[in-house]
């Protein structure tokens, strides 16, 4: 048995469908990575057994999509999906299939698969199962469709989208027939909700070489399609790849000059990504103005910095990120981080100057806060005191 891949809990249901006469193995995304010599993750298991069938073997199960196949088994606390091998019907919505057929057999399961590195299959000893070539494909870094492209792609739409994303995260090419056939029917993908486009632009974002992805998007006319793609990307080789997802969103609304607010509409960003962008947008524009001082390195995260610079210096096509400025390191080096750093508060303030309290008070610990921040003042109790009652003093 090889323990190498997969779980414990992963072998154990291959054994016991295995043991009611069922075939099953591994199969998609966790073998192609297997062979590629990465982690894999997310492990999927085929079998020949029915729904009912997986659902009366093991105890514990979940139906997420019974309907289609698919029973989410619980084992030694670890969820494991099980899909009965299947067959699909038409994609009215070039989206997904209107009907899926169980069948028995494992060869015309992996034929309506994606590509030919998806349509790998595992047994629990490891013995692989390639009928389309996938190991080649692999070894030759080339994305190949299964069966004829322009079946595979009027079928689901999206699977455009994952061969351009498969090019940045694993930086392969696309195979001759397979790129035809995408920019055959790239207006289809017209057709798909914007929350699957997102989906795969995410993992797009924080792949190897997204530039890739990015020149194939225009190649193949697939561009047109997307929501608010940027037209023009002069430098952005020189700010890939993203440190994050919230950076290739953020690089998206600097390269096509978009608002905050339309970018997080159009896409349904997150909250977390909404105040990313918007904050990049604010500290983009201030760069293209001006270095940062200590009043930017004050406010913003680091992050934020470093998208900002890194984007500024793509569009003006300054490739010189050895002097890239360590914001990190100037932002420790502030006497304090945020108001609650600061070693008094609004109290103070009232008994120090006996006067009743009011917005004064709100404004002169803006002050202090200044003052503080740009070294007129030690962040000392004492030395703050004896700042504020002289300028306090001397404005009444």
């Amino acid at each position: 048995m090889i323990q190498s891949f997969g779980t414990p809990a992963s072998y154990l249901v291959l054994e016991k469908l295995e043991q009611h006469e069922h075939e099953a193995v591994f199969v998609g995304g966790a073998v192609r990575d297997y062979i590629l010599g990465k982690r894999a993750t997310d492990i999927d298991i085929a079998t020949s057994a029915e729904p009912n069938e997986v659902k009366k073997i093991f105890s514990n199960t979940v139906d997420v999509g019974i309907a289609h196949g698919t029973v989410l088994v619980v084992l030694d606390q670890e969820p494991i999906e099980v899909t009965t091998f299947r067959t699909e019907g038409t994609y009215s919505d070039a989206r997904r299939p209107d009907e899926v057929q169980f069948v028995k057999s494992l060869r015309e399961d992996l034929l309506r698969r994606d590509f030919t590195f998806n349509a790998l299959a595992m047994t629990k000893d490891g013995k692989l199962i390639d009928l389309f070539g996938g190991q080649e494909d692999l070894k030759h870094k080339i994305i190949r469709a299964v069966g004829v492209p322009e079946e595979r792609f009027h079928e689901d739409a999206l699977r455009m989208m994952r061969a351009l994303r498969f090019a940045a995260v694993l930086d392969f090419n696309l195979e001759s027939a397979t790129f035809e056939a995408i920019c055959n029917q790239a207006e289809r993908l017209e057709n798909v909700s914007v929350e699957r486009i997102k989906m795969e632009m995410d993992k797009l974002f924080l792949g190897s070489n997204p530039m890739a992805a990015f020149q194939l998007f225009k190649e193949t006319g697939l561009h047109k399609a997307v929501p608010l793609y940027p037209e023009k990307m002069l430098g952005v080789e020189s700010a890939l790849p993203f440190a994050s997802v919230k950076e290739g969103w953020a690089f998206f609304l600097v390269a096509g000059g978009y608002s905050a607010s339309a970018l997080s509409q159009a896409y349904k960003l997150s909250n977390e990504e909404k105040r990313f962008i918007a904050e990049v947008e604010t500290a983009y524009a201030i760069r293209k103005e001006r270095p940062f001082t200590v009043d930017e390195l004050y406010i913003y995260d680091v992050p934020v910095l470093e998208a900002a610079e890194k984007f500024y210096r793509a569009r003006a096509m300054d490739r010189s990120f050895a002097s890239f400025p360590q914001f990190k390191e100037e932002k420790n080096k502030l006497p304090i981080q945020s108001p609650r750093d600061l070693q008094v508060n609004g109290k103070d303030l009232l008994k120090w100057a006996d006067v009743k309290g009011g917005r004064w008070t709100g404004e002169w610990m803006k002050r202090i806060e200044a003052a503080v921040l740009h070294g007129r003042c030690e962040n000392d109790p004492n030395k703050i005191r004896e700042w504020f009652m002289n300028d306090f003093n001397s404005k009444k």
